[in-house]
């Protein structure tokens, strides 16, 4: 039970605001908290509930969206013209463009009638609207009965995921629940692969490679980045994004570049059912995602344009089987074995690659922590950064997760299996 007699200027919430359902009573408490009263730790208990209630009233939007348009089709026999009145409705009561009304109330829909449990989920609270459009977006391709599949396989985590690490899981979701239909898809995009080049506003141009076979695209990133440190000197002045930029020109215009690098790293994760042609799960390329598994098989067996690190799991656990890289000169076999258990950084929500982040020592090495893969963690350079500069801590678990402790005191716990 919540008690509306402790107010908020005492520095106290009420008890179990962290678990109250989005609602009514729960607005009328958090309308009465003054945050300036609250402790940094309560802060962020409020801030969450807010989220909840946000996440609630964004469903009951969508919910209003969806019965203007089912009350149009039933004074409409055209779905066609009921679709356009109730877009017209919306687009004028909300000030939207054409084109916002238009999309939004395809949302709405498809919340409604072909993901109602992600709807749920969003008027409960468990999820905010960027989550549920993550769902909706990365499922569309999908028949109605498959998309459904998929959501009941994702929903009860996206409550822990970051929007980029369920946009992936989806993904891989989406190929596993048809890997046919994943392979003609990706056949037809690279069909259509292109380059585009567009002028800004500001007088300057952007340059863009559109359905490019990823294993490929991900080599080149890598590649233009590793020439882009080579040249990041005590004396150089240009930030690394300008120094990737030039060294992109530089390559596609041909001009000699004092940059130097060598060939390209690029990981895979693949079963081992997959790899064997048993199976075609999807495969996973470090920073880039999921792939279709001819995809993570073309990647195993090209040795002669870059170092091909290689992680062998069992489909099953996800548990690591082997791992290995195809030339003569691998890393050290701690930091490949860390890479492997842990491909990405393991801050809450990050999903920089292993391979680009920093090797953290758990327990300070100054303070007597060994180095060993047991003390050892991928953190990428901000995260890195976050945890020596602002206090936060983590440990290990038993199971592989990270459990960390932020500056104001909340725990968060990290899985230890990548989405």
């Amino acid at each position: 039970m919540f008690d509306s007699r402790v107010r908020s200027h005492s520095g106290v919430i009420p008890a179990g605001l962290d678990e109250m359902e989005p609602g009514p009573a729960l607005a009328a408490f958090l309308s009465a908290i003054d945050l300036d009263g609250l402790s940094g730790y309560h802060r962020v208990i409020v801030l969450r509930a807010q989220q909840r209630m946000a996440s609630h009233f964004n469903a009951q939007v969508y919910e209003a969206m969806a019965s203007i348009s089912d009350h149009m089709s039933e004074l409409d026999d055209d779905p066609e013209l009921a679709d356009e009145a109730a877009a017209a409705e919306i687009r004028v009561a909300l000030c939207l463009t054409r084109r916002a009304a238009d999309t939004e109330l395809a949302l709405a829909v498809d919340l409604k009638q072909r993901l109602p449990a992600v709807c749920e989920a969003l008027g409960s609270g468990d999820i905010d609207l960027r989550r549920a459009k993550t769902i909706a977006h990365g499922t569309a391709h999908l028949s109605e009965g498959a998309a459904r599949a998929v959501v009941d396989r994702i929903i009860d985590d996206a409550v822990r995921l970051t929007t980029g690490q369920l946009k992936a899981r989806v993904a891989k979701l989406c190929i596993e629940a048809d890997p046919d239909e994943a392979q003609q898809r990706y056949e037809d995009a690279v069909e259509g692969r292109r380059v585009v080049c567009q002028p800004t506003e500001s007088g300057t141009a952007n340059l863009f490679a559109y359905d490019l076979a990823p294993d490929r695209a991900v080599a080149i990133t890598r590649r233009i980045g590793a020439l882009a440190r080579s040249l990041k000197t005590a004396s150089e002045p240009r930030t690394m994004d300008q120094l990737r930029a030039d060294v992109f020109v530089d390559l596609l215009e041909g001009t000699p570049t004092r940059a130097s690098a060598g060939r390209a790293v690029v990981d895979i994760h693949v079963d081992l059912e997959t790899l064997a042609r048993l199976a075609d799960h999807p495969g996973e390329l470090a920073g880039y995602g999921p792939v279709i598994a001819d995809i993570a098989r073309q990647v195993t067996q090209q040795q002669d344009s870059a170092e091909w690190r290689y992680t062998v799991t069992d489909p099953d656990s996800g548990q690591l089987l082997h791992n290995g890289t195809t030339r003569r000169r691998p890393t050290a076999s701690q930091r490949r074995h860390v890479q492997a258990r842990n491909r990405t950084c393991v801050f809450p929500g990050c999903r920089m690659p292993a391979v680009e982040s920093d090797l953290d020592h758990r327990a300070a090495w100054a303070e007597g922590g060994p180095t060993t893969v047991d003390n050892l963690g991928p953190l990428c350079r901000h995260d890195h950064t976050i945890k020596h500069r602002d206090g936060w801590t983590y440990r290990r678990l038993p199971n592989g997760d990270h459990q960390w402790t932020t500056k104001l005191g909340h725990t968060y716990t990290t899985t230890g299996k990548p989405p």
